[in-house]
């Protein structure tokens, strides 16, 4: 009942949680702070907030659920007969760098294990790993909230791709003059941006470039370089192997940036979670 307060910070919502009545989580409430000499809960402006009380139970209380899901567990897991449920919070990036090498690796695994591949959702992903609605997230170490379990899975550089046949594309890395003048395509992660990591770099050596395109989805870019006379740096993971494209070093230094696999004290110690992690870092090992 705590944790299903402190998650909601609303007795309506942490009965309809628990399927119990409003009254009932009321009693349960009232209960609580009998327990702890301490109101837990006060009123607000938008509803109930915790007191610093219940901001210190937080943590404790989720332990001590993780530890009653392991004793549920069965002792062993065994990935050729399991069957569960594994959900991924991620970029778009991320699927094409992280989940598709992953998916590759699990299949003749773990046959009856389901991915479900969810979008990050900005200032969300605490909650809902908290909650359960997600086992995993792919984030940058900068998102990573400091309270979840976190672990790198790689750092990627970024790479100057063009279409086979361009003009440009002459086999040698493009001088920062060629590179300046040409039509640049951006992947902006807010959307609607047209300055990035490149133009800081550029801008340091007095140089700018020119962006005329900015999109939110990173997969999409590589179609539109195929089909066009535009320049893009991008991660390498994004476009390794793929058809069409011609890949060289960028002519300056580009900051690269690692991605982490992030997860909740709930299925830390969960056996068929730490397998499938394991796989995940596996998974990534540096294609190179």
């Amino acid at each position: 009942a705590l944790d299903a307060l402190l998650a909601e910070c609303n007795v309506t919502r942490a009965a309809a949680r628990l399927g119990l009545t409003q009254p009932a989580m009321s009693g349960m409430l009232t209960r609580l702070r009998e327990s702890f000499g301490d109101p837990l809960f006060v009123r607000a402006q938008r509803g109930m907030v915790p007191t610093q009380r219940a901001l210190d139970l937080r943590l404790p209380v989720q332990q001590m659920l993780a530890e009653i899901d392991a004793l549920l567990q069965p002792p062993q897991f065994d990935p050729a007969t399991a069957r569960l449920t594994f959900t991924i919070a991620s970029t778009d990036y991320a699927l094409r760098a992280i989940a598709v090498p992953f998916l590759a690796a699990l299949k003749p695994l773990a046959p009856h294990i389901r991915v479900s591949l969810v979008p990050v959702e900005n200032g969300q992903v605490q909650a809902q790993l908290e909650r359960g609605q997600v086992s995993l997230a792919l984030l940058s170490p900068e998102k990573t909230p400091p309270d979840l379990h976190a672990r790198e899975l790689f750092k990627e550089r970024y790479v100057c791709v063009l279409r086979e046949g361009h003009p440009a594309a002459t086999g040698r890395k493009l001088t920062l003059k060629q590179f300046c003048a040409l039509d640049h395509a951006l992947g902006s992660y807010e959307g609607g941006g047209f300055y990035g990591v490149t133009d800081e770099a550029l801008e340091k050596l007095g140089k700018q470039r020119q962006v005329t395109v900015s999109v939110k989805s990173f997969l999409i870019l590589p179609d539109i370089l195929r089909a066009s006379d535009m320049v893009a740096i991008l991660p390498s993971r994004l476009v390794a192997g793929m058809a069409g494209l011609v890949v060289c070093e960028p002519p300056l230094e580009v900051p690269g940036f690692s991605k982490t696999a992030v997860w909740h004290e709930r299925t830390h110690h969960d056996p068929a979670h730490r397998w499938l992690r394991e796989l995940l870092v596996k998974s990534c090992a540096d294609p190179r």
